[in-house]
């Protein structure tokens, strides 16, 4: 089986949300949109622990998440342990985010990015494999936070 992405949004960003879900079909992707489905306002939150759910239950492997910033949707995916989300406006940062960080979602802010950027960000997370070796033990501390400092 393939992966499985799942996309959400706020109204700010159900436009470009439509672009993305297009793009990825167009890709070959299995993509899931978990909404909204019109611009009436809905609260970024609600949407962000949606795609955090799936990612968690193991129905989707990747996950996309857009509001007007990025910043508040990548919060509250960010509130589930086994989400790892990385708000980024440029393809080098959605590598970077799957290299080291293993991030299983990316954001990104429907008013501070365009479709094209958007897109290429989108294709540098999908085809950008984890590193592994040393970032291990780190992305393993992300999903178990201990808070506790490494020994001296």
């Amino acid at each position: 089986m393939g992966e499985r992405i799942v996309i959400a949004s706020d109204h700010a960003a159900v436009a470009l949300k439509a672009l993305l879900l297009a793009h990825l079909s167009e890709g070959g992707h299995d993509v899931t949109d978990l909404g909204p489905d019109g611009i009436d306002p809905v609260d970024y939150p609600d949407y962000g622990y949606k795609i955090a759910e799936e990612i968690a239950a193991g129905r989707a492997t990747r996950g996309i998440a857009l509001c007007g910033s990025g910043i508040g949707i990548s919060i509250s995916v960010n509130r589930h342990p086994a989400a790892r989300c990385a708000r980024v406006d440029e393809p080098l940062s959605a590598t970077l985010a799957r290299r080291h960080n293993d991030a299983n979602v990316i954001a990104m802010g429907a008013r501070l990015i365009g479709p094209d950027m958007a897109k290429a960000c989108i294709d540098a997370f999908l085809s950008t494999p984890f590193d592994g070796g040393r970032h291990e033990r780190r992305v393993e501390k992300l999903s178990h936070p201990h808070f506790a400092k490494e020994p001296a």
